[in-house]
């Protein structure tokens, strides 16, 4: 039986109402955290929405990733007549990139700190030619790689606008946010106040160790080549199992009570939990850092 027209609408926007709070939630979960700085005004509802990446690109394709989520889960939804079918359709809009992507993070770690390594030696090779600190790093900027480009010119400009060498070190090492940063911006500061003449040395011991921590780390990520595997497939199963209750009403039937809504809810929270937690055994602990972040209020001279 075909419902009215008026009924249909109620229908699409009860649903996307459902799935947009599912989807925040899930969004806070799944998305990746970053520390607000001072003088962040952004509320907790403007950050989901615009995602914990800093570049544009980025956040529209989180925006769109969540209005692709917010209609997958209203119109499946009006397909299947079951509301939480709606919010596992809308977790899995933005889940399933989160789960077949794992370990592209790591990767992308592996490529910073090698990319950390090389414009550190640049960096070196600038600063024995007589060249004032600040003016070496302001020199780097023509060939730092790409990986960090970005950071390495805002540390450029933050130190032409006349900030302190400390203060804009310090923030450029909170933009990178990795230890082997830390330890060149650590080297750099202590540079800075005792103006030692062993700068280039200590630059291409860490450049070296740097070096050494990118071998070892891609060695470790061959390793995880199987369970990343498993994330996959598990999650490649649960949506195949998912598009099939979609288009199969009889598979869905009993599900189509009040307690098979509640069977069905306990179901979906314990695959997605369990895919988390695999996913997360796949994934590296994180790298703790020894440098506080900048108190960007004495930036300025």
């Amino acid at each position: 039986m075909k419902l009215p027209a008026d009924l249909e609408l109620i229908a699409l926007l009860s649903g996307a109402a459902c799935v947009a709070g599912a989807i925040l939630a899930v969004v806070a979960v799944v998305g990746t955290t970053r520390q607000a700085r001072p003088g962040s005004r952004g509320s907790a509802l403007t950050r989901l929405w615009t995602g914990s990446s800093d570049n544009p690109r980025d956040r529209r394709r989180h925006q769109i990733l969540l209005l692709c989520a917010a209609a997958a889960g209203a119109l499946a939804f009006l397909v299947s007549g079951l509301p939480v079918v709606g919010l596992l359709v809308a977790i899995a809009v933005p889940g399933t990139p989160w789960l077949f992507t794992v370990g592209r993070a790591e990767q992308r770690a592996v490529a910073r700190i090698e990319a950390i390594g090389e414009w550190t030696r640049r960096l070196k090779d600038v600063s024995s030619t007589g060249q004032g600190l600040q003016q070496a790093i302001v020199g780097t900027v023509a060939t730092v790689p790409e990986q960090i480009q970005e950071e390495v010119r805002l540390l450029a400009a933050r130190l032409q606008a006349g900030w302190q060498a400390r203060t804009a070190l310090l923030a450029f090492a909170d933009d990178i946010a990795d230890p082997v940063a830390d330890q060149v911006v650590a080297a750099l500061i202590l540079h800075l106040s005792d103006r030692g003449e062993r700068l280039g040395d200590v630059l291409g011991s860490i450049a070296s160790a740097a070096a050494a921590e990118v071998g070892t780390r891609r060695e470790v990520e061959a390793k995880r080549t199987q369970p990343r595997f498993a994330v996959r497939f598990l999650t490649g199963m649960v949506l195949l199992v998912l598009g099939y209750g979609l288009v199969n009403p009889d598979y869905m039937r009993p599900y189509g009570t009040p307690t098979g809504q509640i069977v069905m809810v306990v179901l979906g929270a314990i695959f997605v939990g369990l895919l988390a937690w695999v996913r997360t055994m796949s994934l590296p602990p994180r790298s703790a850092r020894f440098l506080a972040a900048p108190k960007f209020e004495e930036a300025v001279r």
